[in-house]
């Protein structure tokens, strides 16, 4: 596939030669400045050739630089060779300070050129598939995980830097945010994501059998007792173990749970061997830790050894965007499950969607969208088959910011005319009256993908 290159040259000679000058290019001309940016939106080029003298001002240099400048705006990707006059090393220098890639004198030579548009190309090229690594490996380690708000993908940094850290590590957050998911992508970022992660939810099991659940238990340690059979700490040795809902652990265990995290060794129900275990602890509640110290009924001392590390996971109502984007996700993989003709939302289900404060959060999100797909009639779900009302935000809710305010409705405009149109990039930024290459650069600033 040839690498794409945009000549703005207002000299018909000039534009002939050049254009057979680069035969591994697929080339366009250009020959003002409306041309130009034409051109530059149909082609998406890699390299654009820009000679500063065009009409109207051919003798001067205001309409190129007018020019470099929406070039850099729309494609800042795009690698601009600027073409200056003779000896012009002031005007040179002032195009590379604006932001354009390299400078090449008159008269021009088309092979020393061609020479300096192929190393920008492969430039170009290489960047383009660094930023296509980083996304595949990041939404790699993070599968199963869906976000494009601010708050989540600070969440998710976070992740990308603990996991490698051997430490135990609390995550906090409302029921429902998806703190087992955040818990997944931490073990498969993590040095032990060949050992196994056991999760066991303190809350869902009665106290007498949580002790022989976690530490195991010998023959005979109690009546049905018929085996030796290890714990959920000793199964997960070598890997994770994720204790969900902390906060309600019964005192006596967290006493055992304390010397465990201590001392790295366990003793099963009616045991007295030591067994040694290697396992990095992961715990997660819902619950306010530091008013359970205060009520006595959390031991503040486990509190510290539980917590070397922090997540804070945001409610849904506080990541803006993310409603919208993970109701079109939920509609796209029920819709195929359950085998059902539905396509989007309509235009009020959206905005439905991004006002409701859920309470529930993504839990309730993804029930209230999977009986929507359900009921819907036609290929669209509404407001009604969602059974959600038009709840408005409180205005004193609103940052009063400007720039927060600017950058808060920016990136809801997009995910509402994303999730409108499919994700079709060409239609949204029609919708929004911009440029593709302006559309992605707002994706790329507030970390939102197609």
């Amino acid at each position: 596939m040839h690498s794409k290159l945009l000549v703005v040259e207002d000299d018909p000679g000039l534009q002939s030669q050049l254009r057979w000058s680069f035969e591994d290019f697929e080339v366009a001309v250009a020959d003002d400045r409306d041309s130009a940016l034409a051109q530059l939106r149909r082609l998406e080029p890699a390299v654009v050739t820009l000679d500063l003298g065009l009409p109207p001002d051919p003798g001067g240099v205001s309409q190129g630089f007018a020019v470099l400048q929406d070039l850099l705006s729309l494609a800042p990707d795009t690698k601009v060779i600027v073409v200056t006059g003779h000896d012009d090393k002031n005007n040179a220098v002032r195009a590379i300070g604006m932001g354009a890639y390299d400078f090449f004198e008159k008269p021009i030579d088309p092979e020393l050129l061609a020479m300096a548009v192929q190393r920008a190309a492969r430039v170009h090229a290489l960047e383009q598939q660094n930023r296509r690594l980083q996304t595949t490996s990041s939404d790699a380690a993070l599968q199963g995980l869906i976000a494009a708000s601010t708050e989540m993908l600070k969440v998710c940094r976070t992740i990308e830097k603990l996991a490698p850290v051997d430490v135990s590590t609390l995550v906090l957050g409302e029921s429902g945010t998806g703190k087992e998911v955040l818990v997944k992508a931490l073990h498969q970022l993590s040095d032990r994501r060949t050992g196994r992660l056991v999760a066991i939810n303190c809350a869902a099991i009665p106290e007498a059998l949580l002790e022989s659940e976690l530490f195991g238990y010998e023959k005979g340690a109690f009546t049905g007792a018929a085996k030796t059979t290890p714990g959920k700490i000793e199964s997960a040795d070598g890997g994770m173990l994720f204790l969900d809902e902390v906060g309600d652990l019964p005192m006596p265990l967290q006493a055992k749970l304390l010397r465990f995290l201590q001392e790295r060794v366990i003793e099963r129900v009616g045991g007295r061997k030591e067994i040694p275990v290697d396992v990095r602890v992961i715990c997660a509640t819902h619950r306010d830790l530091p008013q359970l110290i205060q009520n006595g009924d959390f031991r503040e001392d486990l509190f510290y050894r539980i917590n070397e590390a922090t997540v804070n996971v945001p409610a849904l109502r506080e990541r803006s965007g993310d409603a919208s984007v993970l109701a079109r996700a939920f509609l796209e993989r029920f819709a195929s499950e359950l085998k059902r003709p539905v396509k989007g939302f309509s235009n009020d289900a959206v905005a439905a969607i991004e006002a409701h404060s859920w309470p529930g959060n993504v839990r309730e999100l993804e029930n209230r969208v999977k009986r929507a797909v359900i009921m819907a009639d036609g290929a669209r779900v509404t407001c009604e088959d969602l059974e959600l009302d038009d709840v408005h935000e409180s205005a004193e809710s609103e940052p009063l910011n400007l720039r927060e305010v600017r950058e808060k409705a920016e990136s809801r405009a997009i995910l509402a005319a994303l999730s409108r149109t499919n994700h079709n990039v060409s239609k949204t930024a029609e919708l929004l009256g911009v440029t593709r290459p302006t559309l992605y650069n707002l994706m790329r600033k507030y970390g939102i993908k197609a």
